[in-house]
Parts: structure tokens; sequence; C-alpha cells
């Protein structure tokens, strides 16, 4: 579990995705916040909440691999889209709302300034959903799939039982029936354009805390909500848990992926790595690749792997929590150029802390800065 830190692990890390809360009155923003620090093992990382959306991330977790944040929503008027320098992320859809955008806003003397605003704020990131609360999850959603217009939301459903092994992200539905109900309710939230749904980080990869038991009815429970996503919208594309490449060895995790209904085109488009981790991306890649040779399934199915904060890869000594001397990943974009891998996605946002530098979960400018820089 040491390499397991994926969406997890970046728990402390919140700052690698957009959260939605999903009680009443949240935003959907890209800020992960966490309830307790992360463990020496890999465990997600929520992010702080939005007015549109609440989240949870993951955070980093020190393991063999490395780590993973939650928001609220806010159902209001989405803010205007601030066009971005990058061509590789046209495609995607930049949030309006988030703890960085907030903190450019409030900061415009700020000599750090220009650089995150332009290397962090402006950039496309993951909108989470990590709060149980079924009243509000649809509208929830649907405020960020109907804002997207022409560009491709990421969302992050993640409210799946156990969450975290009781970890630092620890919380969801009390148990997996008002789960499936809450990914219906989810569901009907995506509309019908195009969108990516990064499916419960750590779901998969970290789940020895269950007993085989419970392993089987939660994978049971993850292909029902992989095969009710594609049902309700047929645009989206939904990818699967695959921790990442210093964690579970490949074999082992296209099985429980398989498990899981991955390998399945009714439920699945693929796989994701490296949530809120470090590793670099060659290896992510190449990890990923071998994953999918092992999944098995049609030869259609790709994977995604979180780049928002691997650009100098992890740390020697296995460091998970707001590690020095990291930097910005590959910017985020849906044209990657390597076969079978569909996209390079910032699902944790760079500059919110893992628990370290800053309150788990809080962006924390000084980081970001670092992040920037390196």
């Amino acid at each position: 579990m040491v390499a397991a830190a994926s969406v997890v692990a970046a728990m402390g890390t919140v700052a690698g995705m957009v959260s939605a809360l999903d009680e009443g009155g949240g935003k959907d923003r890209a800020r992960p916040k966490v309830t307790k620090s992360p463990t020496l093992e890999p465990l997600p990382a929520v992010p702080t909440p939005s007015a549109s959306a609440s989240s949870a991330e993951p955070s980093p977790v020190k393991s063999s691999a490395s780590p993973v944040p939650k928001p609220k929503p806010k159902p209001a008027t989405p803010r205007p889209k601030k066009p971005t320098a990058d061509p590789s992320a046209n495609s995607l859809y930049r949030h309006g709302d988030s703890q960085v955008i907030d903190w450019v806003r409030a900061h415009r003397g700020d000599p750090r300034r220009p650089l995150i605003e332009s290397r962090i704020a402006d950039r496309p990131a993951a909108v989470w959903f990590a709060e149980y609360a079924p009243g509000t999850i649809t509208s929830r959603v649907r405020a960020v799939t109907s804002s997207a217009g022409s560009r491709v939301p990421v969302v992050v459903p993640y409210a799946i039982p156990d969450r975290d092994c009781g970890g630092a992200s620890q919380g969801g539905a009390p148990d997996l029936a008002a789960y499936d109900a809450w990914i219906g309710k989810f569901a009907a939230g995506l509309g019908s354009g195009e969108v990516v749904v990064i499916l419960e980080p750590d779901a998969i990869a970290l789940s020895e805390c269950l007993s085989a038991k419970q392993r089987t009815a939660r994978y049971a429970s993850l292909a029902r909500a992989g095969r009710t996503l594609k049902a309700a919208n047929p645009r989206a594309r939904v990818y699967f848990d695959a921790g990442h490449s210093g964690w579970n060895a490949a074999a082992k995790q296209a099985g429980r992926l398989r498990a899981a209904g991955a390998a399945s085109p009714a439920s699945s488009d693929g796989i994701f790595t490296n949530v809120s981790n470090f590793h670099r991306t060659g290896d992510e890649a190449a990890y990923a690749r071998k994953v999918l040779s092992a999944l098995g399934g049609p030869p259609g199915l790709g994977a995604v792997i979180d780049t928002s904060r691997n650009g100098n890869g992890a740390p020697a000594d296995g460091e998970w929590c707001d590690p020095a001397g990291r930097g910005l990943g590959p910017s985020p974009t849906l044209r990657t150029g390597e076969a079978r891998i569909d996209a390079y996605l910032w699902i944790k946002l760079p500059g919110e802390s893992d628990g370290c530098k800053g309150a788990p979960g809080t962006f924390t400018p000084g980081y970001a800065y670092d992040l920037a820089r390196g």
C-alpha cells in the first residue's frame, strides 16, 4: 500500500480535484478537504467544499506507492470560464469556482499571483462530489455538466461506503444499497454531452480493509455504477480505479478491476491511475498498459493519468505529504498522442495541501507557488 497513494493518498493533498458537496447550497469547485491526517498507507484525499457541489478528494499515503481530497457546490449561475493559453486544454472544461481561483481574485497584488494564476488557476481540473446528500446530488452534477457547453467536464463520484478504509478521507454512503441509489441520482445529472467520470478513487486499489465478502459486494456495486452511468448518458466515459505504478502489481490490480466490471464496455471505458500521486507520466503509462493487457476486454479500453503533481516524479524517500521538490506535470489534455492513454487530467488540484504545508485540503499559496516553479 505504500505505493498505493492514488486518489486516497491524495486526500491530505486535497489539491488535485474540484469537489462538489451533496448538501444544500454548496459550490462545485476544485478544492478538497480532509477530516484528519492521512496514514502511512494510501488514502483518498477529500476536496474542500464549494457552493454548488460537495467534494472530498483522496490524499497521498506513505506506502510503496504514492498518495490523494472534498468541496461543496452551490447552485448559482456559473462564473465565466477564463481562456487558457494552453491549446491542449481547450476541449476540457475549466470550472470557474475553486479555492485557487478564489485566492487569485483576492490577492491581485501578491507577487506569486501571476505564476499561480497562469500555471494552475487557468487550467481545467476535476470536480469532486464527495458528500452523501442524495437530495441534491442530481442538481449539483447537472450544474457542472450543463455549464460545460462544448467542453468536456471531469467529475468524480466519491461516496462509496467505507471509503478510504476509515482513513483521512473516510465517509461515504451508509451502505451499498444507499450508494446504488445515490449513483442513480448522480447519473441523472450527467446530461447528454461528453463527460469523463473518475469512478471512486481508491475504491479498488485500497480494499484490503474489507473482508472477501465485502470486497465482492463492493466490486458488484461498482459494476452496477458503471452500467448506470453509461446507460444514463451513452457519451459518458467511465474510468475505474487502477491505483498507480508504485502500488499493486498489474496482474493483481487487473483481477480486481475485472471483478468490478472494468473489462465490460457496458460499464467501463478503461482505468485511471496516479490520483493525488507523484509517479512520472511515463511510468504510469507503462503500468496502465500492463493493467489493460492483463484486464482483457475490448481493445478500445484506455487509461487516464493524473498528472497534476508528477512533473519531478515521486520522492525517493516515499514522502507523500506535500513533499518538497515536486512540480506540475503535463497539462490536462484529451489528446496525449500515447497508445491507449486517453487523457492526462488534473484530478487533484495542485496547491491544495496534504496536511503538512497547510490544513488538509486547503489551498496553500506557498505550496502552489513551489509546484508552479518546479
